[in-house]
């Protein structure tokens, strides 16, 4: 399967959103794809409100199944979420699951007036009834595959198969 350039979708991503951006937008990234995602989408769009990331790891419902992740990264989101659009950044959807850990970490910090969701790649598969606002592109894969978004040498984003 040949997948779509990497940096062609961010941009593309980047366009979908570029209209629903205000004043009181605010881009929150999810590690580690999703984070590098919304940095680079917050540079582009010129959002005023500083980037804020999650790390979603104790907020996951397979928590106790699946461990601590050795790479817990501490969430920070520098500015007031109460009231504010939160546009809720990912660099693939699949089962719903991250999505709603992040949402559930989000309001620990205070009640959006909304919550949009941008992803770079949905692979469809949903679990929960999470719907992205905003996609790069629809990328239709077995179970037994998974996609991945990662930075080269040079800092561009890749995307490559995973069996």
């Amino acid at each position: 399967m040949d997948l779509p350039n990497a940096e062609t979708l961010v941009a593309h991503l980047a366009d979908r959103i570029a209209p629903h951006v205000g004043a009181d937008s605010a881009l929150v990234g999810i590690h580690t794809g999703g984070a590098w995602l919304a940095k680079r989408l917050h540079q582009r769009l010129g959002v005023a409100t500083p980037l804020g990331t999650l790390d979603i790891s104790f907020y996951r419902d397979d928590f106790s199944r699946i461990g601590l992740h050795p790479q817990v990264k501490p969430s920070d989101i520098p500015f007031a979420v109460e009231g504010r659009d939160i546009i809720l950044v990912d660099d693939v959807l699949y089962t719903g699951r991250t999505i709603r850990a992040a949402m559930n970490e989000l309001f620990d910090y205070g009640r959006p007036r909304a919550i949009r969701l941008a992803v770079l790649i949905d692979r469809g598969g949903r679990e929960l009834p999470v719907c992205p606002d905003f996609v790069g592109e629809r990328i239709a894969l077995p179970q037994h595959q998974n996609i991945q978004l990662t930075l080269d040498a040079s800092l561009r984003f890749v995307l490559s198969l995973q069996s």
